[in-house]
């Protein structure tokens, strides 16, 4: 199964890491990368003392080959070794150079080797740092010790990616110390980073003006219609007061002429029942 291949060889690949983790202490030794080849398989070894891992003549070199030909049956290895120029840039040197202070020192002085340390890894240009001291320091109960300084993302994809984390461990008499160490490196663009050329700033403003023109254009159009709406409202106002005033009219005249048409019939009736009055007082 060409899975199976593949979980191997990334198996072997770890051991081999572990292996020279183990194997190049006290070399500030960062980390190896294993390459595959048309040839065969390139070891590169990183490191800020490459003459230590060479040795005299090349014999350190040659002991690595055959222990990666015998042991872990790589075909024809070739091993390179590459030098870090700024050593305190890289996480786990500087936990390895804490660890190895902390044997040679002791455990007394943690908190002058941990504010050392921080002083050195931002002298050399990192955005932030945090070193963590972890087990029986100084007391008999494990706890950890925190030293940070600058600017360092804790979640997210930047945190994952951008941040290099470092770990070794200090074998002391009171026990095993942790030391794990955490750089964020010069000259990372974090994504919410963001910088503009002249021109994009000038693009940029262009688009804000004009959105500004038409914000204000479509203001006054609302603003517009705003009056013509209450210049309407307003001659429906004085059409209907208009209409209401002709109605009171109409009403008013036709009550006075009701008024006239019922006094006539008054005076006939009044001129009747004299008439019947009369009759009756010749009798």
């Amino acid at each position: 199964m060409i899975e199976k291949k593949f979980i191997q060889q990334r198996i072997r690949e770890q051991i081999i890491k572990e292996w020279f983790e183990n194997n190049l202490e006290k070399t500030e030794f960062s980390r190896v990368e294993i390459v595959k080849t048309p040839v065969g398989v390139k070891v590169v070894i990183y490191t800020s003392k490459p003459g230590l891992i060479v040795g005299r003549g090349g014999e350190n070199i040659r002991n690595i080959t055959e222990t990666l030909t015998k042991k872990f049956k790589l075909d024809s290895p070739q091993v390179e070794v590459r030098e870090i120029t700024e050593p305190y840039l890289d996480a786990q040197i500087v936990a390895e150079k804490i660890a190895n202070q902390l044997t040679h020192f002791g455990v007394g002085r943690f908190k002058s080797i941990g504010h050392r340390s921080i002083a050195e890894v931002m002298k050399a240009g990192a955005q932030g740092v945090e070193i963590k001291i972890s087990g029986k320091v100084p007391g008999k109960r494990a706890r950890y010790w925190r030293f940070y300084k600058g600017f360092l993302p804790k979640c997210g994809e930047p945190s994952d990616e951008l941040v290099e984390i470092g770990f070794k461990e200090a074998k002391l008499k009171i026990g095993v110390v942790g030391v794990t160490v955490k750089i964020l490196p010069p000259a990372l663009k974090m994504p919410d980073d963001i910088t503009y050329t002249l021109e994009e700033v000038s693009e940029i403003k262009k688009k804000v003006e004009e959105a500004k023109t038409e914000e204000t254009t479509t203001e006054e159009a609302k603003v517009e219609e705003a009056k013509t709406e209450e210049a309407k409202t307003e001659e429906t106002k004085v059409e209907e007061t208009k209409k209401e005033e002709v109605k009171k009219k109409k009403e008013k005249n036709e009550k006075e002429s009701q008024k006239e048409h019922a006094q006539p019939k008054k005076e006939q009736n009044k001129e009747k029942q004299g008439k019947e009055k009369e009759p009756n007082k010749a009798e």
